[in-house]
Parts: C-alpha cells; structure tokens; sequence
C-alpha cells in the first residue's frame, strides 16, 4: 500500500509542509510517483519520517540529522553533544532562574548585573548606571570584589552627603566631605585588591576602561562630586595638587588628574 503526502503526513503526526521542507533540504528521499504524478509514499518513508520527527523533537537541529546517517546508524556522537548543549542551558536557565528570584525577593531593578540585588534599594540612580558599565569593562575578579564590598559595607552617612551634595559646593564643604570619604576608601582598596587595580582587571585593555568609566562619572556626577572623589584619593595616596586652590577650576571644569 502507497500513501499520499496528506496520508503520510498524517499518520507520522507532522504537516504537509514539514514533509515537502524535508525533501528540498534532501532529508527525505523523494517517492515514485503514479501515472497521474501523484507522489507513493512507502514504509520506508515512513520511518525516515519518523526517525528526522524523533530526532528533532530532540533538539537536533536539522543540518545535524543530516549527517547522522539512517535509522540503522547509530547517532551516539551527535546525541552526546546535544545532550552536553543541554547540560549548559539548564545550568544557564537555573542561574537566571535563582536570579529572577532574588529580583524578586528584593524587588530590584532587572538590568542591574548578576548578585548586586540585594543592594539596589540603597543605590542611587546613577550609581545603578555606573555598576551596568562596570560590569561591561571589569573581569569577574573585580565585579566579584565590588559585589563583595557593596554587600558587606552599607552606604554610610558620607556616601549620602556625597550624593546629595550641591553643585555650587563651598571649597571648605568639599574639602570637608573628601577627608570623611578618605578613611573607608582606603579600608576598601586595602581590603579588595582587585579594586585598587582597574587597569589589570580590564575585559577590553585599560584604555577602553578608561575611556568608559571616566566618560560615565563626567557625564554622571557633577564637577563638586567629582572634586571630592579626586581630594579623597589625594588623601589616601598621599599627594598634593595645586590647581584644588583654584576656585574657578572646580566650578568652571573640575579637576582634571
């Protein structure tokens, strides 16, 4: 007995087009045809029907059914690196499925970077933008350090000084809000190398950090902030710069190192 397309399709659970895409991409073999044209398909087709329907439903793409060969072939080889291909996206599923819920448990903004949900509440909005850029130009080790530091070390009183902190900021003030900043600066350099040294912790070479991450705090904090940030880390490493005695420079530019 012969079927036609339709039959076939039918009884091996799948679509006339399915059938028709499978013989253009040379999977199924095509059948003889009767007098009138109409295609006879046969037991064989059937089971190489079945055979590329199990297949797929597997996941083997069809490129790859291709060259495993007939029913009689064994696809070991094939199937192994699936099923590893597998193995790597549940892994990748799991992962974000454990992040998802600790979004969730937190509340926190999704497009933060892996692990820092638990601190987004005390983020402020342009410290959330600055972690999202870090996380594109630093390696794991220092995303991991910083993770760590923001999850042990709650903001502190100077860190909210800092961001409300106005843009037309006395020199004294900003002198002021620099030596309170100094002291955990440095705990925190000295406690996570990693961060003490962006330029070796770099996904893209340091001058493509650089040219980020400067880009990102001229454009995110005001001249006043970024003073402040350039006193403290004068105080913690122990050096002088005179421009800071000119008033003009830091409401005109800020500093510039």
């Amino acid at each position: 007995m012969a079927w036609s397309t339709r039959q076939l399709a039918e009884i091996a659970g799948t679509t006339i087009k399915a059938v028709r895409h499978y013989h253009e991409i040379g999977l199924l073999d095509e059948p003889a045809r009767k007098p009138n044209g109409y295609k006879q398909y046969e037991t064989a087709h059937l089971v190489r029907l079945l055979q590329i329907k199990r297949l797929s439903d597997l996941g083997v793409p069809l490129a790859q059914i291709a060259t495993m060969g007939r029913a009689d072939q064994e696809p070991d080889e094939a199937l192994r690196v699936l099923d590893a291909e597998l193995e790597a996206t549940i892994s990748r599923l799991q992962r974000v499925r454990a992040e998802l819920a600790v979004i969730l448990r937190h509340r926190a903004p999704a497009d933060l970077p892996a692990g820092f949900s638990a601190v987004a509440r005390d983020l402020a909005d342009v410290d959330r933008s600055m972690l999202m850029i870090y996380a594109q130009v630093f390696d794991d080790d220092a995303m991991d350090a910083l993770r760590t530091m923001m999850n042990e070390q709650p903001p502190t009183e100077a860190d909210d000084q800092f961001q409300t902190l106005p843009a037309d900021a006395d020199r004294a003030t900003r002198q002021a809000l620099a030596e309170r900043i100094a002291p955990l600066m440095e705990q925190q350099l000295t406690a996570y190398p990693a961060l003490a040294e962006p330029a070796s912790h770099s996904l893209h070479g340091p001058d493509v950090m650089e040219s980020a991450v400067v880009q990102a705090l001229r454009e995110l904090y005001h001249p006043a902030q970024l003073e402040v940030l350039y006193r403290a880390h004068l105080i913690v490493t122990g050096q002088t710069d005179d421009r800071l005695d000119d008033e003009a420079l830091v409401v005109g530019r800020g500093p510039r190192s």
